[in-house]
Protein backbone atom coordinates (compact mmCIF):
# COMPACT_ATOMS: atom_id res chain seq x y z
CA UNK A 1 0.00 0.00 0.00
CA UNK A 2 1.28 3.44 -0.94
CA UNK A 3 0.86 5.78 2.02
CA UNK A 4 3.40 8.41 1.10
CA UNK A 5 4.57 10.49 -1.82
CA UNK A 6 6.38 8.70 -4.63
CA UNK A 7 8.82 9.97 -7.24
CA UNK A 8 7.68 9.86 -10.88
CA UNK A 9 10.12 12.23 -12.63
CA UNK A 10 13.77 13.26 -12.26
CA UNK A 11 15.74 15.74 -14.36
CA UNK A 12 17.39 19.16 -14.51
CA UNK A 13 16.84 22.71 -15.85
CA UNK A 14 18.46 23.31 -19.27
CA UNK A 15 19.70 26.90 -19.69
CA UNK A 16 17.57 27.33 -22.83
CA UNK A 17 14.40 26.73 -20.80
CA UNK A 18 14.98 29.77 -18.59
CA UNK A 19 13.24 33.09 -19.24
CA UNK A 20 14.13 36.78 -19.06
CA UNK A 21 13.68 36.60 -15.28
CA UNK A 22 16.63 34.19 -15.32
CA UNK A 23 14.85 31.19 -13.86
CA UNK A 24 12.97 28.09 -15.07
CA UNK A 25 10.10 29.18 -17.33
CA UNK A 26 6.78 28.30 -15.69
CA UNK A 27 5.44 26.54 -18.81
CA UNK A 28 8.23 23.98 -18.52
CA UNK A 29 7.07 23.06 -15.02
CA UNK A 30 3.86 21.93 -16.72
CA UNK A 31 5.84 20.08 -19.38
CA UNK A 32 7.55 18.03 -16.64
CA UNK A 33 4.27 17.76 -14.73
CA UNK A 34 2.61 16.08 -17.70
CA UNK A 35 5.31 13.41 -17.67
CA UNK A 36 5.14 12.97 -13.90
CA UNK A 37 1.32 12.85 -13.95
CA UNK A 38 1.23 10.20 -16.68
CA UNK A 39 3.64 8.01 -14.71
CA UNK A 40 1.57 8.52 -11.57
CA UNK A 41 -1.66 7.70 -13.42
CA UNK A 42 -0.07 4.36 -14.31
CA UNK A 43 0.69 3.81 -10.61
CA UNK A 44 -2.97 4.48 -9.76
CA UNK A 45 -4.31 2.49 -12.73
CA UNK A 46 -5.86 5.69 -14.11
CA UNK A 47 -4.27 5.58 -17.54
CA UNK A 48 -7.69 5.28 -19.20
CA UNK A 49 -9.03 8.35 -17.36
CA UNK A 50 -6.08 10.69 -17.88
CA UNK A 51 -6.75 11.55 -21.56
CA UNK A 52 -10.45 12.10 -20.90
CA UNK A 53 -10.50 15.88 -21.35
CA UNK A 54 -12.39 16.40 -18.07
CA UNK A 55 -12.57 19.74 -16.23
CA UNK A 56 -9.90 20.25 -13.59
CA UNK A 57 -8.44 22.90 -11.33
CA UNK A 58 -4.88 23.45 -10.15
CA UNK A 59 -3.52 25.67 -7.41
CA UNK A 60 0.22 26.19 -7.88
CA UNK A 61 2.65 27.87 -5.49
CA UNK A 62 6.21 28.68 -6.52
CA UNK A 63 8.07 28.80 -3.23
CA UNK A 64 11.61 29.16 -4.56
CA UNK A 65 13.36 29.52 -7.90
CA UNK A 66 14.90 26.80 -10.01
CA UNK A 67 17.66 28.28 -12.15
CA UNK A 68 19.80 27.04 -15.05
CA UNK A 69 21.52 23.79 -14.12
CA UNK A 70 19.30 23.06 -11.10
CA UNK A 71 18.56 19.37 -10.58
CA UNK A 72 15.08 18.44 -9.39
CA UNK A 73 12.60 15.60 -9.11
CA UNK A 74 8.80 15.41 -8.87
CA UNK A 75 6.92 13.55 -6.15
CA UNK A 76 3.22 12.70 -6.39
CA UNK A 77 0.42 11.55 -4.11
CA UNK A 78 -3.30 10.85 -4.14
CA UNK A 79 -4.83 13.20 -1.58
CA UNK A 80 -8.54 12.47 -1.64
CA UNK A 81 -11.56 10.96 -3.36
CA UNK A 82 -15.07 12.38 -3.24
CA UNK A 83 -16.66 12.23 0.19
CA UNK A 84 -20.06 11.11 -1.13
CA UNK A 85 -18.68 7.95 -2.69
CA UNK A 86 -19.96 8.74 -6.17
CA UNK A 87 -16.51 8.56 -7.78
CA UNK A 88 -16.89 11.94 -9.47
CA UNK A 89 -13.98 13.75 -7.81
CA UNK A 90 -10.28 13.17 -7.22
CA UNK A 91 -7.58 15.28 -5.60
CA UNK A 92 -3.89 14.80 -6.46
CA UNK A 93 -0.75 16.52 -5.27
CA UNK A 94 2.62 17.11 -6.94
CA UNK A 95 5.73 18.71 -5.51
CA UNK A 96 8.92 19.75 -7.29
CA UNK A 97 11.92 19.02 -5.09
CA UNK A 98 15.43 20.45 -5.37
CA UNK A 99 17.46 17.24 -5.65
CA UNK A 100 20.54 18.92 -4.17
CA UNK A 101 19.01 19.69 -0.77
CA UNK A 102 15.55 18.06 -0.63
CA UNK A 103 13.72 21.39 -0.44
CA UNK A 104 10.28 21.59 -2.03
CA UNK A 105 10.35 24.52 -4.44
CA UNK A 106 6.93 24.24 -6.12
CA UNK A 107 3.56 22.77 -5.11
CA UNK A 108 0.68 21.62 -7.36
CA UNK A 109 -2.71 20.87 -5.79
CA UNK A 110 -4.98 19.40 -8.48
CA UNK A 111 -8.71 18.60 -8.43
CA UNK A 112 -10.35 16.45 -11.12
CA UNK A 113 -14.05 16.77 -11.94
CA UNK A 114 -15.03 13.28 -13.08
CA UNK A 115 -18.80 13.78 -12.93
CA UNK A 116 -19.11 12.93 -16.64
CA UNK A 117 -17.16 9.67 -16.18
CA UNK A 118 -17.00 8.70 -12.49
CA UNK A 119 -14.45 6.30 -11.10
CA UNK A 120 -15.58 2.75 -10.59
CA UNK A 121 -16.07 1.60 -7.01
CA UNK A 122 -13.06 -0.68 -7.37
CA UNK A 123 -10.74 2.16 -8.42
CA UNK A 124 -12.22 4.52 -5.84
CA UNK A 125 -11.63 2.04 -3.04
CA UNK A 126 -8.11 1.27 -4.25
CA UNK A 127 -7.13 4.95 -4.32
CA UNK A 128 -8.89 5.65 -1.02
CA UNK A 129 -6.69 3.07 0.66
CA UNK A 130 -3.45 4.76 -0.36
CA UNK A 131 -3.94 8.45 0.40
CA UNK A 132 -1.17 10.75 1.60
CA UNK A 133 -1.31 13.98 3.60
CA UNK A 134 -0.97 17.37 1.92
CA UNK A 135 1.79 19.29 3.66
CA UNK A 136 1.97 22.15 1.19
CA UNK A 137 0.48 25.65 1.43
CA UNK A 138 -3.29 26.04 1.55
CA UNK A 139 -4.80 27.61 -1.56
CA UNK A 140 -5.89 31.17 -0.92
CA UNK A 141 -9.34 32.13 -2.24
CA UNK A 142 -9.13 34.64 -5.09
CA UNK A 143 -11.97 36.73 -6.41
CA UNK A 144 -12.93 36.32 -10.06
CA UNK A 145 -14.25 38.86 -12.56
CA UNK A 146 -17.97 38.77 -13.31
CA UNK A 147 -17.29 39.41 -17.01
CA UNK A 148 -14.46 40.17 -19.41
CA UNK A 149 -15.41 43.84 -19.67
CA UNK A 150 -12.19 45.84 -19.53
CA UNK A 151 -10.01 42.91 -20.63
CA UNK A 152 -7.58 43.47 -23.50
CA UNK A 153 -6.54 40.93 -26.20
CA UNK A 154 -3.09 39.56 -25.37
CA UNK A 155 -2.57 36.34 -27.36
CA UNK A 156 -4.09 34.74 -30.43
CA UNK A 157 -3.17 31.86 -32.70
CA UNK A 158 -3.89 28.26 -33.64
CA UNK A 159 -2.94 24.93 -32.11
CA UNK A 160 0.20 23.57 -33.79
CA UNK A 161 1.37 19.93 -33.88
CA UNK A 162 4.12 20.55 -31.34
CA UNK A 163 1.57 21.91 -28.85
CA UNK A 164 -0.39 18.64 -28.56
CA UNK A 165 -0.26 16.25 -25.62
CA UNK A 166 -0.28 12.47 -25.87
CA UNK A 167 -4.07 12.48 -26.27
CA UNK A 168 -3.94 14.93 -29.19
CA UNK A 169 -5.24 17.93 -27.24
CA UNK A 170 -3.75 21.36 -26.58
CA UNK A 171 -1.32 20.51 -23.78
CA UNK A 172 -1.11 22.21 -20.39
CA UNK A 173 2.43 23.38 -21.09
CA UNK A 174 1.40 24.86 -24.45
CA UNK A 175 -1.50 26.69 -22.81
CA UNK A 176 0.89 28.17 -20.25
CA UNK A 177 3.33 29.17 -22.99
CA UNK A 178 0.46 31.13 -24.58
CA UNK A 179 -0.30 32.73 -21.22
CA UNK A 180 3.37 33.69 -20.86
CA UNK A 181 3.06 35.55 -24.16
CA UNK A 182 -0.16 37.13 -22.91
CA UNK A 183 1.65 38.18 -19.76
CA UNK A 184 4.38 39.87 -21.82
CA UNK A 185 1.74 41.68 -23.87
CA UNK A 186 0.11 42.89 -20.65
CA UNK A 187 3.49 44.09 -19.41
CA UNK A 188 3.99 46.06 -22.63
CA UNK A 189 0.55 47.64 -22.24
CA UNK A 190 1.52 49.10 -18.87
CA UNK A 191 4.99 50.25 -19.94
CA UNK A 192 6.80 47.35 -18.29
CA UNK A 193 8.51 46.56 -21.59
CA UNK A 194 11.92 45.21 -22.52
CA UNK A 195 13.48 48.68 -22.58
CA UNK A 196 12.39 49.31 -18.98
CA UNK A 197 13.26 45.85 -17.65
CA UNK A 198 16.70 45.76 -19.28
CA UNK A 199 17.59 49.28 -18.14
CA UNK A 200 16.47 48.72 -14.55
CA UNK A 201 17.24 44.99 -14.29
CA UNK A 202 13.64 44.02 -13.51
CA UNK A 203 11.44 41.05 -14.38
CA UNK A 204 7.92 39.86 -13.56
CA UNK A 205 8.29 36.82 -11.30
CA UNK A 206 5.26 34.56 -10.79
CA UNK A 207 4.79 33.12 -7.30
CA UNK A 208 1.23 31.75 -7.65
CA UNK A 209 -0.95 30.34 -10.42
CA UNK A 210 -4.55 29.21 -10.29
CA UNK A 211 -5.49 27.24 -13.38
CA UNK A 212 -8.96 26.08 -14.41
CA UNK A 213 -9.37 23.88 -17.49
CA UNK A 214 -12.95 23.78 -18.76
CA UNK A 215 -12.53 22.84 -22.43
CA UNK A 216 -10.14 21.32 -24.93
CA UNK A 217 -8.70 22.40 -28.27
CA UNK A 218 -7.31 20.12 -30.95
CA UNK A 219 -4.94 20.50 -33.89
CA UNK A 220 -5.31 23.72 -35.94
CA UNK A 221 -8.18 25.03 -33.82
CA UNK A 222 -7.97 28.74 -32.94
CA UNK A 223 -7.53 30.32 -29.52
CA UNK A 224 -7.82 33.83 -28.13
CA UNK A 225 -6.51 35.10 -24.79
CA UNK A 226 -7.76 38.27 -23.09
CA UNK A 227 -6.26 39.65 -19.89
CA UNK A 228 -7.31 41.92 -17.07
CA UNK A 229 -5.64 42.94 -13.81
CA UNK A 230 -7.37 41.67 -10.69
CA UNK A 231 -5.02 43.15 -8.09
CA UNK A 232 -2.43 45.92 -8.03
CA UNK A 233 -0.17 46.17 -4.99
CA UNK A 234 3.00 48.06 -4.09
CA UNK A 235 5.20 45.51 -5.86
CA UNK A 236 2.70 42.79 -6.81
CA UNK A 237 0.23 42.28 -9.63
CA UNK A 238 -2.40 39.64 -10.35
CA UNK A 239 -3.16 39.06 -14.01
CA UNK A 240 -6.28 37.13 -15.02
CA UNK A 241 -5.94 35.42 -18.39
CA UNK A 242 -8.98 33.86 -20.07
CA UNK A 243 -8.48 31.63 -23.11
CA UNK A 244 -11.48 31.04 -25.37
CA UNK A 245 -12.35 29.44 -28.67
CA UNK A 246 -13.05 32.60 -30.72
CA UNK A 247 -15.46 30.73 -33.00
CA UNK A 248 -18.10 30.46 -30.28
CA UNK A 249 -16.61 32.27 -27.27
CA UNK A 250 -16.48 29.08 -25.17
CA UNK A 251 -13.97 29.27 -22.34
CA UNK A 252 -11.11 26.79 -22.59
CA UNK A 253 -8.86 27.83 -19.70
CA UNK A 254 -8.58 30.52 -17.05
CA UNK A 255 -5.36 31.37 -15.23
CA UNK A 256 -4.82 33.75 -12.36
CA UNK A 257 -1.15 34.78 -12.34
CA UNK A 258 0.14 36.47 -9.18
CA UNK A 259 3.66 37.87 -9.33
CA UNK A 260 6.00 40.66 -8.33
CA UNK A 261 8.25 43.25 -9.91
CA UNK A 262 11.53 41.45 -9.22
CA UNK A 263 14.90 43.16 -8.83
CA UNK A 264 17.04 40.71 -10.80
CA UNK A 265 20.22 41.56 -8.92
CA UNK A 266 18.87 41.63 -5.36
CA UNK A 267 16.33 38.83 -6.20
CA UNK A 268 13.78 40.76 -4.15
CA UNK A 269 10.48 42.52 -5.00
CA UNK A 270 10.75 46.19 -6.00
CA UNK A 271 8.07 48.88 -5.85
CA UNK A 272 6.22 49.69 -9.08
CA UNK A 273 7.24 53.06 -10.59
CA UNK A 274 4.44 55.63 -10.56
CA UNK A 275 4.02 55.75 -14.35
CA UNK A 276 3.68 51.96 -14.63
CA UNK A 277 1.34 51.89 -11.66
CA UNK A 278 -0.87 54.51 -13.32
CA UNK A 279 -1.11 52.57 -16.58
CA UNK A 280 -1.75 49.30 -14.72
CA UNK A 281 -4.53 50.90 -12.69
CA UNK A 282 -6.40 51.58 -15.93
CA UNK A 283 -6.52 47.83 -16.60
CA UNK A 284 -7.79 46.80 -13.15
CA UNK A 285 -11.13 44.99 -13.58
CA UNK A 286 -13.92 44.50 -11.01
CA UNK A 287 -13.79 41.16 -9.20
CA UNK A 288 -16.30 39.45 -6.95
Amino acid sequence: MMTDWIETYRGAVPPWQCDVTEHFTIAYYFDRLEEAAANFADELDLGDALPGGFPRRMDIRFARELRAGSSFHVECAALGVDAQGSGDGLRLGYRFVDSANGEVVTWFDEHWDLSAAPLTRQKRDAIGGRLADWNGPAAEPRSEPASTTGFIPTAQGRVKPGALDAAGRFSLSAIVHCVSSASAQTDAAIGYDTEFTERHRRGFSTFELTMRISGALQLDEPYLVKTGIGHLGNSSLRKIHIMTDPRDGAEVARLGQFGVNLDLDARRPARWPDDIRGRAAALVVPVE
